[in-house]
């Protein structure tokens, strides 16, 4: 495996990430490039000189995974968003490979801090369909994982909870807020 840029004039590899991104937010986040068109229009986003977009390749450069960054705070923070690995190939390391090449180019960059938010949308957390004022970090505090939310994910990459947005996608389906320093400029 190895990971590139993704390129906007890489229209094979564009339509790959973009199956691989409808299919990989079908469970957690349905609403989230729900089409082949949403994907793609995602992805040509991410070309924007604010941002990163990188593809996880195999050895006949099918594409396995993207992760893209925006970059925020003047570049000190940078949002991991979005990270997709195809489900056939997710538990093989490629989401981790994945991350850690963002956050080093993030590094390089000069940013400090990777920050992202994983939403959950289909009672996935013990978050979801509750209310989770007045108290967040009460719910926080306890959270578990219902069904293999990514935010177990992100924790073994190093990120921490640093807060939810309560009904962020309607009421009892929360944004849960995750970040990680990644410098100490």
């Amino acid at each position: 495996m190895r990971i590139t840029d993704l390129l906007p004039e890489d229209t094979t590899t564009i339509n790959q990430v973009a199956a691989i991104l409808v299919a990989a937010f079908a469970e957690q986040s349905p609403d989230f490039c729900p089409t082949l068109d949403s994907a793609i229009e995602e992805i040509r986003e991410s070309f924007a000189p604010d941002r990163i977009s990188r593809v996880a390749l195999d050895d006949d450069n099918t594409a396995l995974g993207w992760v893209g960054g925006i970059s925020e705070y003047d570049g000190n923070v940078w949002e991991l968003h979005p990270l997709a690995v195809d489900p056939a190939h997710q538990g093989e390391g490629i989401g981790s490979a994945l991350v850690a090449d963002l956050e080093e180019l993030v590094r390089q960059r000069g940013g400090t801090t990777v920050q992202l938010g994983t939403d959950d949308e289909t009672n996935m957390t013990t978050l979801c369909g509750v209310d989770l004022y007045p108290d967040p970090w009460q719910h926080i505090a306890r959270i578990q994982n219902l069904k293999r939310h990514p935010y177990e994910f992100y924790q073994k990459q190093g990120y921490v909870i640093t807060g939810v947005v309560p009904d962020a996608n309607g009421p009892g389906k929360p944004d849960i807020l995750m970040c990680k320093r990644v410098s100490r400029n």
